[in-house]
């Protein structure tokens, strides 16, 4: 049955007479657990598809379950890390994150369990040292740890991660790779991740979904990356699986590219 499932999905959207479709007979079923990264070119819908999955956006055909229900608007069993860590500046980052846990958490934990269970999820991310610091005082990696600690802290069944990196230095972004798969490994839990970096995809995930470019794009191939965890990123520079996956996506991502050229 699969714990998220995708079924025929589509989207459209009307501007006057003209009716666009972005996305087009969407199939796609995840397991609990999973580490999934959706990639594509610009334009290809990545980011709707994350947004229809976090009930942001309705769909406009077919239907998205979750654990058995239905998705038709957001809930914090789906918790979305977006590029813009888009915290609250005048919060400190305990604040920030105590928003989230009582929001969700109120009327079922104590005060001082909340006030342990925001820690804990600070010092998942490593910014426990930093909880009385704004935003602006801290950088930009640090405040996508404590956009990813916000999310976790609500427990959702999944976590969507729409290019958390893309805004931030090669050094960061790899640290914060890092942490990400440490998480994954510690919690178990189901995450989806929309990137544009072939590498990072093949890193992290389980399985690569690639779209086809848009207008109704969809779902071209969706390639298993067999590759043992832990995974070491010096390690897998000379591991023939990963430079096969990095390869496929690769031919994929560019015969779709020449395609569409060739198209023009």
């Amino acid at each position: 049955m699969g714990y998220l499932k995708i079924d025929r999905v589509v989207k459209t959207y009307a501007s006057g007479p003209k009716v666009t479709e972005v996305l087009s007979d969407i199939r796609l079923t995840i397991d609990k657990g999973e580490f999934v990264s959706i990639i594509g070119h610009s334009g290809c819908g990545k980011s709707t598809l994350l947004n229809l999955i976090a009930g942001l956006t309705q769909v406009t055909t077919g239907a998205i379950m979750l654990d058995g229900r239905e998705v038709n608007a957001p809930g914090p069993d789906r918790a979305v890390v977006f590029q813009n860590h888009s915290l609250l500046p005048w919060l400190t980052v305990y604040d920030n994150v105590r928003l989230a846990v009582s929001k969700v958490f109120g009327s079922k934990k104590t005060k001082a369990e909340r006030h342990d269970w925001i820690m804990q999820n600070l010092d998942l991310v490593q910014m426990s040292h930093a909880a009385d610091k704004r935003p602006g005082e801290i950088s930009g990696g640090m405040r996508q740890r404590v956009g990813i600690a916000r999310a976790l802290a609500m427990e959702p069944k999944i976590l969507l991660l729409d290019e958390p990196f893309g805004a931030l230095d090669a050094l960061t972004r790899a640290h914060l790779q890092e942490a990400v798969m440490e998480i994954h490994a510690r919690l178990g839990n189901t995450m989806i991740m929309i990137t544009h970096d072939v590498d990072e995809a093949v890193l992290l995930a389980d399985r690569i979904v690639m779209m086809t470019n848009g207008p109704a794009a969809t779902i071209g191939e969706v390639l298993p990356v067999n590759i043992p965890r832990p995974r070491n990123r010096i390690a897998l520079a000379a591991n023939p699986d990963y430079l096969r996956a990095r390869e496929a996506v690769l031919r994929f991502l560019y015969e779709r590219h020449r395609f569409v050229e060739a198209a023009e």
